[in-house]
Formats: C-alpha cells, sequence, structure tokens
C-alpha cells in the first residue's frame, strides 16, 4: 500500500497544476448533481416494539395523530380572564388564521381543556394543538415561523400572550449560521499557524481538509434519498468531518515538512510523506469506518444511517488528505519548506516526557488508570432518557410552555401516553373500551380519556396523563406497569389488542432495542479494529491492549457527559438545565465515533514507535524516539479536533451540545492521559513482544506497511543526521 500511496502523491505533486483543474471540475460536477437531490422524511421507527406498533396504528387510521404537532398556550395578565369576549375574540382570529397556513389540517378547541380549580391558571390559560399532515423530516423552518409570525400578527393589540412549543417549533428556532463550524475552523486556524510557523502549511493543511469536508456534504445531499440518510447525519459528519479532515491532514503535511528539511525534493517528500503519513490515515480512517459504520447492525434505521453518513464523511477526508494535499504541496512547494529546519527537529520536551514516563511504566500505567476511573465514576449513575423542553432555559418560548402546562394540567401532561387499540370493524367493543378506560386508572395516573374511535372505526385511541413528569422514573415505571400488569387482564377474552405508545414508551423501547443489540455492536466494533490494528502494526499484543484502553476511556467521556448534563456540573454555561437525562442513542454514537478516533491517534504514535523500532532502536529508545517525533503533532492535533468538537456546544439543540462537549473533551482525556501516558509505557514494559505476531497470523493478515520501507527515500536516521548538519546542532535528543 505504501509505494501505490507514494506513486500517486508523486504523480499529484509533479503535475499538480492538471490535477487541481480535475479536482475543481470533479467538486462543481457533483456540487450540480447535489443541486437535483431531495431530502427524505427522517425515519425514526424503531422496528418491532410496541411504541412502533402503536405509531403504525395511527398511520393507517388516524394519520392526523401519527403526524407532527404544535402547541400553543395563550394566557392572559392577572385581573384578566381568558374567556374575556376580547380575549377570546383575538384567539380565534388567531387560530382562523392558522387553519389557513400549509399543511395544517386540524387546529383543537383551546376552550374544551380547561385547568384545574385553585392554581395560578385557572382562568388565564387556554391551549389548543395544531396538526399538521406532514411527518418529522418533512418539517421546514418556515413552517414554525409562519406559525409565530401569523398568531403574533393576530394578537397584536390584545392582552393575550402566546407560548409554542412542539416540533414545528423547535426547527423554527435552528440556527442558520453554522457558528459551531466557523469557530472550530478560526481555532484550527490559530493553532496550525502556531505549530507550523507558517501560513502556507495551515493554508494546505486547511484546505486540504475542508475540500474533503465540502465532498462530504455534497455525498451525502446526493445519497440523502437513495439511503434514506436523516438530517442529523449532516451535523455528525460536519463535526467528525472537520476534526478528523483536519488531523489527517495536520500529519502528512507535518512528514512533509520532515523530508524537505533534510532535502528532498518535492515529489520525493510527498511520495515519502504518502508512504508513511499517509498509510496511517488510511489505517486510522479504516477504523473510524468500521467502528461508525458498525451502528448498521443496532437494528434501529436513524442510528444506522447517521452512522453510514458519518463513515462517509470520514472517507471523502481520507482520499482528501491523500489527493488534494499533494496537489497544495507542488502548488505551494517552495512555501512549506520549514525556513527554520528546527521547527521539523524531534522536540527534546516531548523527548524528556517519554524518558520519565519510560523510567517507571507502571506508576505511568496506574496513575493513567486512576485518572480515568475518577472520570468515569459518574456514569454508574447515568440516565437514560430523551430532554424535552423542561431542560430548555427559561428564555426560551418552548420552556415556557412546558411550565406553564405543568403548572395548569400536572408535570405529566407535556407527554401523555397514546393507547392505540386495534378493534375489529362492525364489532360492537364499546363496552370492552370502556372497561379498559376504567382499568387504567390506576394509581400514577393523573386522567383518562374516553375511548375515541377513529372515522374508520377500525382504531380507538385513550390517552393516559400520568401524574410525573416525562423524565421522572416513577413514568418509566408506569409504562412497564400499564403493559405488563393492567392491559393484559383488562382486555382477556377480548379481541382487542391493545398498545401503548408515546414519548416516554417509545424511549424505553428504543433503549431496550439498542442494549438488546449492544453485545453484537460492541463485538464487532472491537472484533474488526484490533484485525486491522494487527494487520496494520503485526502485532499482537500492541492492538488488545489498546482496545482495553480505549474502553476506558470511553468510559471517562461518558462519565463526563453525565456530570455535566446529567448532574448539572457547569451546564448553565452551555444554555441548559441540569437533570438532562442522556439521550438513548448519544452513548451508542459516542462509542463508534471515539473507539474509531481514540485509534487515530494511536495509530500516529505507534507507527512512529515502530518506525524507530525496525531502524534499530531498542524498545525504550524506540518509544523516547517516536514520542519525541510525533509527539506535537498529536498534541496539536488532539487540540484542534477538541476545538472543533467543543465549538458545536453552541448550537441550540441539546443532543448537538451532547456530542461536542462529550467528544471533545473525551480526546483531550484520551491523547493526554492514554497516548501519552499510559501507551508508550504498555509498550516499554511489552519489550519486544509489543511488535511480535504469530507465523501462521503473519501469512492470514494482510500486511499493511505504515513505516514506507518500500519507498526509495532516505530513513529516519538520514533525515534526522541531515537537519542536525544544516543547524549545526549536535546534541542527542534521544536517551
Amino acid at each position: 500500500m505504501s509505494s501505490f500511496l507514494a506513486r500517486i502523491a508523486r504523480a499529484l505533486t509533479q503535475h499538480w497544476k492538471r490535477s487541481l483543474v480535475i479536482a475543481i471540475l470533479v467538486v462543481i460536477a457533483l456540487g450540480a448533481l447535489a443541486g437535483t437531490a431531495s431530502q427524505p422524511p427522517d425515519d425514526f421507527d424503531v422496528p418491532g416494539t410496541e411504541s412502533q406498533q402503536a405509531t403504525d396504528l395511527f398511520r393507517d387510521h388516524a394519520p392526523a395523530l401519527a403526524g407532527i404537532d404544535a402547541t400553543l398556550v395563550f394566557t392572559v395578565p392577572d385581573g384578566s380572564t381568558i374567556t374575556a369576549p376580547e380575549s377570546r375574540a383575538a384567539i380565534d382570529r388567531a387560530l382562523a388564521d392558522v387553519r389557513r397556513l400549509d399543511g395544517v389540517i386540524e387546529v383543537g378547541d383551546p376552550f374544551q381543556r380547561v385547568a384545574a380549580e385553585g392554581n395560578a391558571f385557572a382562568d388565564r390559560l387556554a391551549t389548543t394543538d395544531v396538526r399538521y399532515d406532514l411527518e418529522f423530516g418533512d418539517v421546514r423552518a418556515e413552517n414554525g415561523r409562519e406559525l409565530q409570525s401569523t398568531v403574533d400578527d393576530a394578537l397584536r393589540g390584545s392582552d393575550v400572550d402566546v407560548e409554542m412549543r412542539g416540533i414545528v417549533v423547535d426547527v423554527a428556532a435552528e440556527q442558520d449560521v453554522p457558528v459551531g463550524e466557523l469557530v472550530g475552523i478560526a481555532l484550527a486556524i490559530v493553532l496550525l499557524t502556531f505549530l507550523f510557523r507558517s501560513g502556507a502549511a495551515m493554508f494546505a493543511t486547511l484546505v486540504g481538509a475542508l475540500i474533503g469536508v465540502v465532498v462530504g456534504q455534497i455525498l451525502l445531499a446526493i445519497l440523502a434519498d437513495p439511503l434514506g440518510l436523516p438530517r442529523f447525519a449532516g451535523v455528525i459528519a460536519m463535526m467528525l468531518g472537520l476534526g478528523a479532515g483536519i488531523d489527517y491532514a495536520l500529519l502528512i503535511v507535518g512528514r512533509y515538512r520532515e523530508q524537505a528539511a533534510a532535502g528532498d525534493s518535492p515529489p520525493d517528500a510527498s511520495a515519502k510523506s504518502a508512504a508513511t503519513s499517509g498509510a496511517s490515515v488510511v489505517a486510522a480512517g479504516l477504523i473510524v469506518i468500521v467502528a461508525i459504520a458498525g451502528l448498521l447492525v443496532v437494528g434501529i434505521p436513524m442510528i444506522g444511517k447517521m452512522g453510514l453518513g458519518a463513515a462517509i464523511a470520514v472517507a471523502c477526508v481520507v482520499v482528501s488528505s491523500l489527493t488534494i494535499l499533494p496537489i497544495m504541496i507542488g502548488a505551494l512547494a517552495k512555501r512549506l519548506k520549514p525556513k527554520k529546519p528546527e521547527h521539523v527537529l524531534p522536540s527534546p520536551a516531548f523527548a524528556r516526557w517519554a524518558e520519565l514516563i519510560t523510567k517507571r511504566p507502571w506508576v505511568s500505567i496506574a496513575a493513567g488508570v486512576a485518572i480515568l476511573l475518577a472520570f468515569a465514576i459518574p456514569v454508574t449513575s447515568m440516565h437514560l432518557g430523551q430532554p424535552d423542553d423542561g431542560n430548555q432555559p427559561e428564555s426560551k418560548t418552548q420552556r415556557q410552555a412546558y411550565d406553564q402546562l405543568s403548572t395548569a394540567f400536572g408535570p405529566g401532561s407535556s407527554s401523555p401516553f397514546f393507547v392505540a387499540i386495534d378493534v375489529r370493524r362492525g364489532d360492537d367493543q364499546r363496552a370492552n373500551l370502556d372497561r379498559l378506560a376504567s382499568a387504567l386508572r390506576v394509581d400514577g395516573v393523573e386522567s383518562v380519556s374516553p375511548a375515541e374511535l377513529s372515522r374508520d372505526g377500525e382504531m380507538a385511541t385513550i390517552f393516559v396523563t400520568p401524574t410525573t413528569a416525562p423524565q421522572d422514573q416513577a413514568t418509566t415505571r408506569l409504562v412497564h406497569k400499564l403493559r405488563d400488569d393492567v392491559i393484559p387482564p383488562a382486555v382477556a377474552g377480548t379481541d382487542l389488542k391493545v398498545y401503548v405508545g408515546g414519548q416516554v414508551p417509545g424511549i424505553e423501547d428504543f433503549s431496550a432495542k439498542v442494549a438488546s443489540r449492544l453485545p453484537l455492536f460492541i463485538a464487532i466494533v472491537i472484533g474488526l479494529s484490533v484485525l486491522l490494528l494487527m494487520a496494520a502494526f503485526r502485532s499482537v499484543w500492541v492492538p488488545l491492549v489498546s482496545a482495553v484502553f480505549n474502553l476506558l476511556s470511553i468510559g471517562a467521556a461518558y462519565g463526563v457527559v453525565t456530570l455535566v448534563f446529567q448532574k448539572g456540573w457547569g451546564a448553565s454555561l452551555l444554555g441548559v438545565d441540569s437533570g438532562v437525562p442522556i439521550m438513548s442513542f448519544v452513548p451508542v454514537m459516542m462509542f463508534a465515533i471515539l473507539f474509531g478516533l481514540s485509534m487515530d491517534y494511536n495509530v500516529f504514535l505507534l507507527s512512529r514507535i515502530r518506525e524507530a523500532y525496525h531502524e534499530g532502536d531498542g524498545p525504550r529508545e524506540s518509544v523516547i524516539h517516536g514520542v519525541s517525533r510525533i509527539g506535537k503533532i498529536i498534541l496539536f492535533a488532539c487540540l484542534i479536533m477538541a476545538s472543533v468538537f467543543l465549538a458545536f456546544v453552541s448550537q441550540p439543540d441539546v443532543i448537538a451540545k451532547m456530542f461536542g462537549l462529550g467528544l471533545g473533551l473525551a480526546i483531550l482525556i484520551d491523547v493526554l492521559v492514554v497516548r501519552l501516558v499510559i501507551a508508550p509505557a504498555v509498550v516499554q514494559l511489552l519489550g519486544d513482544k509489543a511488535w511480535w505476531l504469530p507465523t501462521w497470523m503473519d501469512r492470514l493478515l494482510p500486511n499493511i506497511s505504515l513505516d514506507g520501507h518500500e519507498v526509495d527515500a532516505q530513513t529516519e536516521a538520514e533525515l534526522e543526521a541531515a537537519i542536525k548538519q544544516q543547524t549545526g546542532e549536535h546534541e542527542k535528543v534521544t536517551s
């Protein structure tokens, strides 16, 4: 593989002008094709679950209940009543205008639902649901903005205030300006410039990464409809593509500058960097792709397709690093060569650090593991669920509507259970339905609506309002109580088939589905990643040990997310309240992404240590030599990727905040603790066994060379000697 990558890089660097023209034409053609593509509705189905069966019944027999909706909460000041003629006229006028909006199929009676006597809103609040004939993925920001402006215009001049919540309102609140992406890129520019001390090197690195990100987003737009990719896949792909793309480009440009400082011609230096760092990028990228694509085995379409979209994004930045960067090297060859060779010399500071770590390896490992375990402790109290409007900042209209409804109708009113009953057409089931509704009035239930038949008479619906909030564990227990203990005896001897759906039951089913497939998912991700590392490093122990410490690193990441969002440590700084449950798919997605990215840095570090070992260094010397060469690059790559991820906490969506904070801090923990403390100590302890592979396995596994020995270029020892000769420095870097 190394010689193949070297030939490509050499050709692209030598013929950079024609290569640049071809690259531009390809991007333009893909962009034009993307302009004709369409975005399919998001698929939130969880096949085989009870809540999904309830949703399917609604879709077939009561589509208004299966679509999306918005809740309007009207209030008047103290001293006024919501039913006063002026207030009622303003509300009726607003709802008449709402009924004429595109997509609206039903608007309820706001005065039908009466707040309980004695509370603050007994006579000052009215609420209604606005139902659309849209699926979740069909909603556009314009739907929410039209609703808001229409109601505001109709109420202007009256004393009626309105707050809103629902999917339509949430989509309208999404920011159009990519603040997270722009902040991440700005931080990357600063860090790259500081690392390279070269505007040209920063520019080449950034262009190589951004072209890959852009192509990835274009491909996702083209493939969205045929593959059914959800919209949130683009956010994950952008986050991961930016971080990984800059890291990959940084590694290749950094190696090129080493070779250029040693006297290699631009084509030779480009070939050598592709054969060594480029091969590491391919291996690292493959591991990330395997880890993320492994989400397909979870069995939930949304999760699998988000993983597929992220894998496509990573593949694009890998290809961009191997093609666009050689073109940029050819165009900027003279400016990319370091003006001061000491900028690419092995780092004395990292050499001393490696000496310290390898001097007492057991102490280093114990200290690193203790830190990881300390971060991971909060994960024992992680509560899976779904953030709702109760976790929004108090200034948001969704939060105010949520609080007003909870005060007026109880904490469970914001998320009632939908009990869907399959009724045989023509059969008189009224007595059975009434008996079922009566049975549902158990402890923990605030109210039960009468059973209402659909227009075709084949389905009945009962709304059950819990006494507790959606995120309360008591609400979860109520779901299981109704399904397991209450409903079966209530419908025994009848033809009724009953399914409990809604937000809380759906989350429980989602979590159970993920948990049932989790062992298979973890086994596939770890197994394939370890095999890829074995093929790359020709080693048994290094990949196995790396997988173990990756799991500890991921546990630490989960602990940080739990500590911030659930326990509330610093949550207000992110614009959310404490007590936010962790969305069920976040830990699974984080596992796939973090396992892959952790292996990225693992490959970058170990490839340089292995390279030094095969050039004649002993086990300890190879660690010191490798860390001194790559330590600074890994540190800056980590800071850049963490900055890109952390910048996404500026997104208004709490799930994007979870991903941004969790991934950003996890990368910092992984690199600073695992890669720069634990990993060097482990390789030192393994000694020569670190690079041992049984003969039978050596023959079986493909050989993915990461050392570049197949390329006719200078060895690492010759490179260091040439640089030292230019600078007149003769002190030894390694012990």
